[in-house]
């Protein structure tokens, strides 16, 4: 700082040097420095009056450079010319067949590959070629026959993808009320049931659909070609059971009117006749709404699936699984709650979306406050 009084001329002697840094460069190097600079800017090779640019000597590594490898295979060849030579009804004929196509050499103009010759093909071996990673002698694949039960889902399920417009709503739901007033009814039982979270599922999906009767629903075509949207009066759930022969829906009747411990009864034995193969045509034909429960994998979080015409709903439940959650009220930190996510498929043709979050809202409810299922 300059104390008062002092003249600023002082410092007229003070340079960069005196600060530590470097010592100032002669004024030819800053004159040497502009011609640099003014040198790197780009020349107009067509001006007369650019100096002509110095001839630059290649490296030695570029004049020594490699020559252009030779190809051995021949011209290349477009993914559509390396194609077999194929007829396209012989095409369409061996895709029918399951024909390789590649293993047939044709017997048509230049090789081409005929219908005869798909027709002819026989196949090397009558069982499948084993694959490296199997031992030796077995076979890569195994076909088994579709059973007439197989086919009868795969139409189904196919015609209610198709003709049926999903939607899906998905809300997660604490049991943990549920579970404990589960293990006291259990332990009060004398063994004389033993309830399962299903068995209040089954109860709690015909509660909620009482009072959202749309999603007890189902849409109906008559062969006059008559159209009626059919609200039951009743809720019969179909429960979704996996057998050896594909999967059943057996049918807990009046679902709403009964008590756990009759659907307990009801679904044990229904399950038990169902996976060995001994329900009648009434038991497991019809229903008003489907639950799926896959829960009992500890695995599948949450899951969707395929309603079961010409229902209009069917709700897929997911494994028990602990979620924290915040403590309510002035406490700080979180505890633990017991958590199913629910997912609601819906046809839409039935079931408005609005309608459909209703009905998974009075779910989520009734489910949350199991108590109401005594009533």
């Amino acid at each position: 700082m300059i104390e008062e009084g002092e003249d600023v001329s002082a410092f007229d002697s003070f340079s960069m040097e005196d600060a530590g840094g470097e010592k100032s460069k002669p004024a030819e190097d800053k004159k040497a420095g502009q011609e640099a600079t003014m040198a790197t800017e780009a020349t107009d090779s067509e001006s007369g009056t650019a100096p002509p640019e110095p001839k630059q000597e290649k490296p030695a590594a570029q004049e020594s450079a490699a020559p252009e490898s030779e190809s051995s295979s021949g011209r290349l060849e477009t993914a559509l010319s390396r194609e077999p030579n194929i007829a396209p009804a012989a095409r369409k004929l061996a895709l029918e067949k399951g024909v390789p196509i590649s293993q047939i050499k044709g017997s048509g103009p230049g090789g081409r590959i005929t219908k005869q010759d798909i027709e002819k093909y026989k196949p090397a071996a009558s069982g499948a070629a084993p694959s490296p990673s199997a031992p030796a002698g077995a076979a890569a694949y195994e076909d088994t026959p579709a059973s007439s039960m197989r086919k009868t889902i795969a139409a189904r399920l196919t015609q209610s993808m198709n003709q049926n417009p999903h939607y899906f709503v998905a809300s997660s739901v604490s049991v943990t009320k549920l579970l404990k007033l589960r293990a006291a009814l259990n332990a009060s039982a004398d063994g004389k049931y033993k309830l399962s979270v299903n068995d209040f599922m089954i109860k709690a999906l015909a509660v909620a659909a009482r009072k959202v009767p749309a999603a007890n629903s189902s849409w109906r075509e008559s062969g006059s070609g008559e159209v009626v949207i059919r609200q039951h009066n009743t809720v019969d759930v179909s429960v979704a059971v996996a057998t050896p022969i594909g999967l059943m829906t057996p049918i807990a009747k009046n679902a709403a009117g009964s008590g756990l411990e009759t659907i307990s009864a009801a679904i044990k034995d229904l399950g038990k006749r169902a996976r060995d193969g001994k329900l009648k045509p009434e038991e497991y034909q019809g229903g008003t709404i489907t639950i799926s429960n896959m829960g009992m994998n500890t695995a599948v979080e949450r899951f969707t699936a395929v309603i079961n015409p010409p229902q209009a709903c069917i709700v897929a439940v997911g494994a028990v699984k602990k979620v924290a959650v915040p403590r309510e009220g002035e406490e700080e930190g979180f505890e633990w709650d017991e958590q199913i996510v629910l997912t609601g498929s819906f046809d839409h043709k039935v079931v408005d979306g609005a309608v459909g979050g209703e009905f998974m809202r009075e779910l989520k409810n009734v489910l949350e406050n199991p108590l109401g299922l005594m009533l």
